[in-house]
């Protein structure tokens, strides 16, 4: 009979931060099978490390490892005992069919429920008995019982699948036209055993010189790799392509999202499309406006109140005795280089008003401190031209009488105007001859722009210049610089809108003869006599040349040296 020790051997703790484990004075006793508390304890360890082992019974024994006899006879008994339980089947519920005319799917039946014992049974098995036959005769203690833990997980226990929470896959419609229904059928495993199978990829088996307290021997077979996770629940890997079109896209939820459009450039607060979203929108209304127009101008002058209108004021009176009849010269000279001016009076101020940093500086000569841009040099320049040129203009004007086809001299200007106004709306103009009299609308329009709008602009750009005193207090206190700022720029508006309509005039109501009037001086009192004579128009295109030519000139490769004629140019 075999005899034990007084003390059994403590190992590990059975919990994180507990004692170790058998407790302290425990002491091995016989049992009616000869087997004393080590077999105990052994049996215990083995209970404790198949939970986290998968399909594979192990044996403890204590001094001698176990026959593969006895493994094999373990293995047989390790697989679970399966009780039949009387469960009712559930009836499955039924949907709509697969094909089209079909039945519902699935068909008619009864499922089967698993009885608990089945799930139970898969957790918990019972390992063979071990006799001291089955050792040998040389083994000095056999232990009465070896529990052992089995779990199944591969495919080959339905049980044991439904036990540890496997699902198996929903089945949809068929991807192609006459196939079978996608995915195909199988078995998604549990999360649970997944992790499990990852830890246990390394089993160890101790080495047979070692000689373990309750060493583990694991069944043949063992040892060998697991297969690998797929990476789909259907094995069908993420590189190979699908065997159908796909229908399926990602939409505004998913993980991944296109790149975001960048934002459209805006011009001030609105984007260029809006902007001319705008402009068609406008043009459309103001163009239904000035038809609505048309018609109500053309319907009012029909009736009796306004033909007697036209007839008492047909848009311009006579003008006073001795006034001169034609355009001299002199007065086509004046009005080329007005327009020559002007036009870059225009554009050197819209330079100065969007120029940030100006790259060329002009400083006077007795004065170096003070410096300004040469944009802004150019354009006070040409306001001094201009203004000299509207000084000899408005002498002349007075000297030769001609002031009095520009100065209203009767009060009968103001009904023929509102008359002219409205035969112009009425698309039915009026037809006076310009080298013998205006309009009474064009004589107030000529007369608002050459008394009027010009002083404004040269009194508000005199106070903005340089050559306005900076130390008069007073002076600067009465007429202050923002002022002329707010006035002059909407003066500037006027001129363009003065240039744009008369322009469209001259063309609109006989180009021929109004470009033979002013830049040929020719004209005869038959408003028809100069109606085919080309003269005037060649002197326009002339001159047009001109302007353009100064306009490609206003840089400051040409500018400067002009500019240090008059004083000093530097880069800063």
């Amino acid at each position: 009979m075999a005899t034990f020790g007084s003390s059994v051997r403590r190992g590990l703790p059975r919990v994180p931060g507990g004692e170790p484990w058998p407790p302290a004075g425990a002491a091995p006793g016989a049992n009616g099978n000869g087997a004393g508390p080590a077999a105990e304890v052994a049996a215990a360890q083995v209970a404790q490390q198949g939970n986290s082992d998968s399909s594979t019974p192990r044996v403890a024994a204590l001094g001698h490892p176990v026959p593969q006899s006895v493994l094999a006879g373990a293995q047989e008994d390790a697989a679970p005992k399966v009780t039949a339980e009387p469960r009712d089947a559930v009836t499955l519920r039924r949907g709509l069919p697969r094909v089209p005319g079909g039945e519902p799917w699935p068909p008619a039946g009864e499922a089967p429920v698993v009885p608990q014992s089945l799930a139970a049974g898969a957790e918990t098995d019972h390992a063979p008995e071990v006799t001291a036959e089955q050792l040998g005769p040389d083994s000095t203690a056999v232990p009465q019982r070896v529990p052992a833990t089995t779990r199944a997980a591969g495919p080959g226990s339905a049980a044991t699948a439904g036990g540890d929470g496997a699902t198996a896959l929903r089945r949809g419609l068929p991807r192609v036209a006459g196939g079978e229904p996608w995915p195909p059928a199988s078995v998604a495993p549990p999360r649970s055993s997944l992790v499990e199978r990852a830890r246990n990829e390394r089993v160890e088996t101790p080495r047979a010189d070692e000689q373990p307290e309750a060493g583990d021997v694991s069944a043949p077979g063992a040892g060998a790799p697991h297969a690998q996770r797929p990476a789909t629940a259907t094995g069908v890997p993420l590189t190979q392509p699908l065997p159908f079109r796909r229908t399926v896209w990602a939409g505004a939820t998913a993980k991944t999202h296109s790149a975001a459009k960048a934002e459209p450039k805006r011009i001030g607060p609105f984007t260029r499309g809006q902007w001319a979203g705008a402009v068609i929108v406008g043009g459309a209304g103001l163009l239904y406006a000035a038809g609505m127009a048309v018609f109500a101008v053309r319907w009012l002058l029909s009736t009796e109140w306004g033909v007697d209108f036209l007839a008492a004021y047909p848009g311009e009176y006579h003008l006073p005795e001795g006034a001169p009849v034609g355009i001299p010269a002199w007065l086509g000279w004046q009005h080329f280089f007005n327009v020559f001016l002007m036009v870059l009076i225009i554009r050197t101020g819209l330079q100065v008003r969007t120029e940030k940093r100006p790259s060329v500086f002009w400083s006077p000569r007795s004065n170096g401190r003070r410096k300004m841009s040469l944009n802004l040099w150019f354009h006070q320049s040409l306001d001094i031209l201009w203004i000299v040129n509207g000084v000899i203009f408005v002498v002349l004007l007075f000297v030769t009488g001609q002031w009095m086809k520009i100065v209203p001299t009767s009060w009968a200007v103001f009904p023929n105007a509102v008359s002219a106004a409205l035969q112009y709306v009425s698309l039915d103009w009026p037809t006076e001859n310009g080298w013998v009299n205006y309009n009474s609308l064009q004589q107030l329009a000529y007369f608002a722009t050459v008394f009027l709008a010009a002083p404004l602009a040269i009194a508000t750009g005199v106070r903005m210049s340089h050559v306005w005193p900076k130390n008069a207090t007073g002076l600067n206190k009465a007429y202050p610089v923002e002022w002329a700022r707010a006035v002059h720029f909407p003066v500037m508006l006027y001129f363009v809108v003065f240039i744009a309509v008369h322009v469209f005039l001259v063309f609109a109501t006989g180009a021929l003869r109004n470009l033979n009037h002013m830049y040929a001086a020719q004209g005869s009192t038959d408003p028809n006599a100069y109606a085919d004579n080309w003269t005037g128009f060649w002197f326009f295109v002339a001159s047009l040349v001109v302007i353009a030519a100064a306009w490609v000139a206003a840089r400051p490769l040409v500018l400067a040296p002009i500019a240090r004629l008059f004083g000093k140019v530097s880069g800063r």
